[in-house]
C-alpha cells in the first residue's frame, strides 16, 4: 500500500475507533504511530515519543488553557451562574420569551467567563431550567434555548477551541479574541431574535414574567459587577497590551478564586472539586494534543495534503466554493465528532490550503476569518442530530422532555447559525473589523 492510500485509509480507522468510544488523544496515537511504523519502522514513533511530550507540555502558550479552565470553574463554585441568570432574567423577563433570552444571555457571560461550551450548557442548565418549567416554558424552546445558548461559550472569549486553533495555526491568541467579539455578539442577537420568533408564532411556548423594577435590577447588578470587572480586565487587558493572555488568564483565575473565597457556600471540598475538575480536564486536553502529534506527523509522511492541494488547484474551483466545501464538511464530522477532535484532526489538513487562496487578504486575515468561520460552525454541529453534544447534556438534565423534543427546539437555532455563517462568508470585514 502505498503512503497516499494509507493516509486516505487512517481516517476511516480512526472514525471506527472513535465510534467504539476510544478516546480521543489515544485514537489519533494509534492511528497516527500506527501509520509511521508502517511506512517509517519503529524508530521515528520511538524518537517522537521521547522528545514529542516534553517540547508540547513545556510550551509556554499551552499553560492559558489550564488557567482558563480553572478560571470557569471557581466561577461556577462561587455561583456565579445563577447570579447572572437572575439579572439577565430581572432584566428580559418580562418579555414574551424573555427568561428564554435571559438564559442565553446568562449562557454568553458565564461563557465568556468559562470558555467551554459543554461546561457552560451544563452549568446554565442546572440553573435555568428548573425556572423556565416554573414559568410555563415548553420543553421545547427551554432546552432548545439553553443548548444553543450553550454554544457561545465556544466562540466568545476566552474561548479553549479558539486558543487551541491559534495554537495550530500560529496565530496571535489576543487577535483572535478580539476578532471573535462581533460574531459572538451578532450569535446572540440571532437567538434573542430566535426565540422572538418563535413565541410571536406559539405564545404560549414562552409566557411573560412579572415586571422587575428598577431597583430590584439594581440590587441584581450589584452581585455581578465584580463578574463583569473580571472579564473586561481579562479580555481589555489582553486587548490593549498589558498583559499576554497568559498572564491574562492568571490575573482571571485570581480574580474568580477571590470572589469564590468570600461565598458562603465556597468550602475546602468546593475547592478540591474545582482543582480536580480542571486536572482532568487540562488532562484530557494535553492527550488529544499529543495524539494530535503522532497523527499530524503521520499525515505529513503520506503528503495527503500535499496531494489534496494539487488536486484542489488543479480543478480551478474558485475559493469560495473550495471554502463552502470545508464547512459543509465541518456540518458534516460536527454530527459526529466532539468538536476538539473536529479541530484537531481536520486544522493540519485544511489550514494549508486555505492560506493558499486568494481571498483578497493578507494571509493573517485569512487565517483568522477562516478561524471563526470553523469556530461557528463546529458551534452548529454541538447542536445538531445524531449527536449534537450541548443537546444531550441538556436533555439529561431535564428529564420530562424527550430527545426528539428538544432537537425540535434546537433546529431554529440552527437556522439562525446558517444565517450567520452566510453573513460572516460574504462580508469578511465583520469578523476583522477590530483586529
Amino acid at each position: 500500500m502505498d503512503r497516499l492510500t494509507l493516509g486516505v485509509v487512517a481516517f476511516p480507522i480512526l472514525f471506527v475507533f472513535l465510534a467504539l468510544r476510544v478516546p480521543v488523544g489515544i485514537s489519533l496515537f494509534l492511528v497516527g504511530s500506527g501509520g509511521t511504523i508502517f511506512i517509517a519502522g519503529w524508530l521515528p514513533v520511538l524518537s517522537q515519543a521521547k522528545t514529542s511530550a516534553f517540547h508540547l507540555f513545556s510550551n509556554y502558550s499551552l499553560s492559558v488553557i489550564p488557567l482558563f479552565l480553572l478560571m470557569g470553574n471557581f466561577a461556577a463554585k462561587a455561583g456565579m451562574s445563577q447570579t447572572l441568570f437572575r439579572f439577565t432574567s430581572a432584566c428580559l423577563g418580562h418579555f414574551r420569551g424573555g427568561a428564554a433570552m435571559a438564559a442565553v444571555g446568562a449562557c454568553a457571560g458565564f461563557g465568556a467567563i468559562c470558555g467551554s461550551s459543554v461546561a457552560t450548557a451544563a452549568t446554565m442548565g442546572k440553573v435555568a431550567l428548573p425556572e423556565l418549567k416554573r414559568l410555563g416554558y415548553s420543553g421545547s424552546l427551554s432546552t432548545g434555548s439553553l443548548a444553543a445558548g450553550g454554544t457561545l461559550g465556544i466562540l466568545i472569549p476566552p474561548s479553549v477551541i479558539l486558543i487551541i486553533y491559534s495554537i495550530l495555526t500560529e496565530q496571535n491568541i489576543a487577535k483572535m479574541f478580539t476578532a471573535a467579539f462581533l460574531p459572538g455578539f451578532i450569535a446572540l442577537l440571532g437567538y434573542f431574535a430566535t426565540i422572538h420568533f418563535v413565541v410571536r408564532f406559539r405564545p404560549d411556548f414562552g409566557p411573560r414574567r412579572a415586571y422587575v423594577n428598577f431597583k430590584i435590577r439594581l440590587n441584581l447588578f450589584k452581585s455581578i459587577w465584580k463578574i463583569v470587572l473580571i472579564f473586561l480586565l481579562v479580555i481589555g487587558g489582553i486587548y490593549f497590551g498589558w498583559f499576554t493572555p497568559t498572564e491574562g488568564a492568571a490575573v482571571g483565575v485570581a480574580g474568580t478564586a477571590l470572589l469564590a473565597f468570600f461565598t458562603e457556600t465556597f468550602g475546602l471540598k468546593e475547592f478540591q472539586d474545582v482543582i480536580e475538575d480542571t486536572a482532568v480536564s487540562a488532562a484530557m486536553i494535553f492527550i488529544v494534543l499529543l495524539g494530535a502529534e503522532f497523527f499530524n506527523s503521520f499525515i505529513a509522511l503520506t503528503q495527503i495534503t500535499n496531494s489534496l492541494s494539487l488536486w484542489i488547484f488543479a480543478q480551478d474551483f474558485s475559493p469560495y466554493m473550495i471554502l463552502i466545501f470545508i464547512l459543509f464538511l465541518y456540518l458534516f464530522l460536527g454530527c459526529m465528532m466532539d468538536s476538539l477532535a473536529m479541530i484537531m484532526l481536520t486544522i493540519p489538513i485544511f489550514f494549508p490550503i486555505l492560506i493558499q487562496l486568494d481571498f483578497g487578504m493578507t494571509v493573517e486575515e485569512t487565517a483568522i476569518w477562516f478561524g471563526i468561520l470553523v469556530l461557528v460552525v463546529v458551534e452548529i454541529g454541538l447542536i445538531t442530530p445524531p449527536i449534537g453534544l450541548n443537546v444531550f447534556i441538556i436533555n439529561k438534565l431535564a428529564k420530562d422532555v424527550s430527545i426528539v423534543e428538544t432537537f425540535k427546539g434546537v433546529l431554529p437555532f440552527v437556522c439562525s447559525d446558517i444565517c450567520r455563517v452566510a453573513l460572516l462568508i460574504a462580508f469578511p470585514a465583520i469578523t476583522l473589523f477590530f483586529v
